[in-house]
């Protein structure tokens, strides 16, 4: 059963048979059956069609044999769920029509209710069905990273906007960012509802904080996300995870979690430290040694698998998404790695 898979199990801090594998962007650019079926269909729609859900999420956990599929979807689906005027524009990414800046533009956004997002229940349900053993983690969006492309209007290198008014009306960030946690859990609760075995909160954008930013303006949101959760679905492992985050480790492990994301700018042995040795840890391949020899490659997954044995529960994925040029087969043969050394 998922629930007693290698995946659940090093979430839980469980001894598995061997450290479970999965890789974050695993259903997507790199596979050139993924390009294929794309073809000529817009992201947004891609995610919200559960037939192409269902293939597309399929396609790594066929080819690479890891021990997880990971729910292809968006952070921003369920913003586009409730009504926002948004895309998701090739080599951009999303682009919000009207910026959100005002107490008008916030009160524009509704709360999501399981009846906005009926097709990611049905992709989940159809998803589980194929999977058998094999887990499926959920995903959302954390409200910081939602907020920022929403006060933005698209992605950002400076955040400028979403920090002028996250101190220049912190009263609006936080009823903004209490919105959109509502909104990233009930996204959650819906995937979790109808089978996800596990979830992971996505914080893209965190990393561009400073930690008493983070402390004051986001982490009640995170925590209102993760432990909201757990209270509706104690039986699902949570995944924190973001880019850049080093600093903000033992702020995001309290946020409420089982598993915490390390990126590859941290070592799993520095995340443990300071975290306490308290969480299991998810990490940390640098995404660009994939394209490294095979030799170095290997040297680098054999030095991550010996750091995760520290912990109470490893899984290995890489720092970050894999890189839309990374060869498939690499992929494969760090899985099969990865399984040889600790089975």
């Amino acid at each position: 059963m998922p629930a007693d898979s290698p995946l659940v199990r090093a979430a839980r801090g469980q001894e598995a048979p061997h450290t479970p594998v999965w890789f974050m962007r695993q259903a997507g650019r790199s596979l050139p059956e993924y390009r294929k079926l794309r073809e000529g269909v817009p992201m947004l729609q891609s995610c919200r069609t559960p037939e192409l859900v269902t293939e597309i999420t399929l396609q790594p956990v066929r080819r690479h044999g890891v021990d997880a599929a990971i729910f292809f979807s968006d952070i921003v689906v369920p913003l586009q769920a409730v009504g926002l005027d948004l895309d998701i524009v090739p080599g951009t990414g999303p682009v919000v029509a009207e910026p959100v800046r005002t107490r008008a533009d916030l009160d524009r956004i509704p709360e999501l209710t399981p009846e906005h997002v009926p097709d990611i229940a049905q992709s989940v349900d159809l998803l589980v069905a194929e999977l058998g053993a094999t887990p499926l983690i959920g995903f959302a969006g954390a409200p910081f990273t939602l907020a920022s492309y929403l006060v933005e209007g698209g992605p950002s290198k400076n955040h400028e906007r979403t920090k002028a008014l996250m101190h220049g009306d912190p009263e609006l960030w936080h009823d903004l960012c209490a919105r959109l946690a509502q909104i990233s859990l009930t996204f959650l609760q819906v995937q979790a509802a109808a089978g996800a075995s596990a979830v992971q909160l996505f914080d893209s954008w965190a990393g561009f904080l400073s930690r008493a930013d983070y402390e004051q303006h986001v982490l009640p949101h995170s925590r209102a996300v993760l432990q909201g959760f757990t209270e509706a679905h104690p039986e699902v492992p949570r995944i924190h995870f973001g880019v850049g985050t080093g600093e903000l480790l033992p702020l995001m492990a309290d946020a409420g979690t089982e598993v915490i994301g390390v990126d590859y700018r941290v070592s799993l042995t520095d995340a443990l430290e300071r975290t306490g040795g308290r969480y299991a840890v998810q990490g940390n391949l640098d995404p660009a040694l994939l394209f490294a020899p095979w030799e170095a490659l290997e040297r680098r997954v054999r030095e991550i698998v010996a750091e995760g044995q520290a912990a109470p529960g490893h899984i290995f994925n890489l720092g970050h998404g894999v890189l839309p040029h990374t060869d498939p087969e690499v992929l494969t043969r760090v899985t099969a790695l990865v399984h040889e050394l600790t089975s």
